[in-house]
């Protein structure tokens, strides 16, 4: 049996709107010490990682570990009937071929369930090796969607450049160019507004714009956002959930075919 429950449905709808754009299916592996989600977009350049510990859910019970195949275009339909603050429990059978999703309204005066009929998708764990990064930079999550908005309309393509002044964010297109810069910042009155790069060494890598901005989507789950890069490696982009999980994009930068 498993059943987990969120107190705020409006959690559940930004998670699925966060990754709906990249993943169209993905298995969700639900097992004792939360659920979590591993998939590649459909032209496998990026990756999509989530995890929701299970000291997240008001309550969650997992008695053996099992993969719920969904499709997220589904879900997120199915999520639009429930109310922000309506109460949302997952629930599906040991060998179920669907998936309960109940809304409970805040006074419980409307109850609501769905079945989602689950899929059979066929996906590798790819194991994510650990890197050092030598350039994290830690920024407000709107700033970072804002930014990558404003470059689109020039390109599609951009360059980021980290060094010990800040990072530079880049484009270059057929109409012109444009450049953002922004600046290390810790004296602000909220924790949130701060910009910190920490670095080892300047890097500077290119990648599709196209992905930067899907990624963007996660900015509703939070105040902040990590940017980390390495050379030669993919950027990690992650959104923090609250304090018991996160959304985790890594985008493989764009060789310049005169480097290769």
């Amino acid at each position: 049996m498993y059943e987990a429950r969120l107190l705020q449905a409006s959690l559940l709808k930004k998670i699925i709107e966060a990754v709906r754009e990249l993943v169209t299916d993905a298995n969700l592996d639900c097992s004792e010490s939360g659920i979590s989600m591993q998939a590649m977009d459909s032209s496998h350049v990026s990756l999509c990682a989530l995890m929701i510990r299970s000291d997240g859910f008001q309550h969650y019970r997992c008695d053996r570990s099992l993969s719920l195949g969904l499709s997220t275009g589904s879900i997120s339909k199915i999520l639009k009937c429930a109310g922000n603050d309506d109460t949302v429990t997952l629930k599906a059978e040991d060998t179920a071929d669907a998936l309960t999703i109940m809304f409970e309204s805040p006074k419980q005066d409307r109850i609501s369930d769905f079945e989602l009929k689950l899929m059979d998708i066929d996906s590798e764990h790819l194991g994510i090796p650990k890197t050092e990064y030598n350039c994290i930079i830690q920024m407000p999550s709107a700033e970072f969607a804002r930014i990558m908005r404003d470059l689109q309309v020039i390109g599609d393509t951009c360059t980021i450049a980290c060094d010990k002044d800040g990072v530079n964010f880049s484009v270059s297109g057929d109409m012109g160019k444009g450049n953002i810069m922004v600046r290390n910042n810790t004296s602000v009155d909220k924790e949130e507004d701060k910009v910190t790069v920490t670095m080892e060494e300047p890097v500077t890598l290119k990648f599709a714009l196209r992905y930067l901005s899907l990624f963007a989507k996660a900015t509703p789950l939070g105040p902040t956002v990590t940017i980390s890069m390495t050379p030669d490696n993919p950027v990690v982009v992650e959104y923090p959930i609250d304090t018991f999980g996160y959304v985790r994009y890594y985008l493989a930068p764009k060789i310049d075919e005169a480097d290769e």
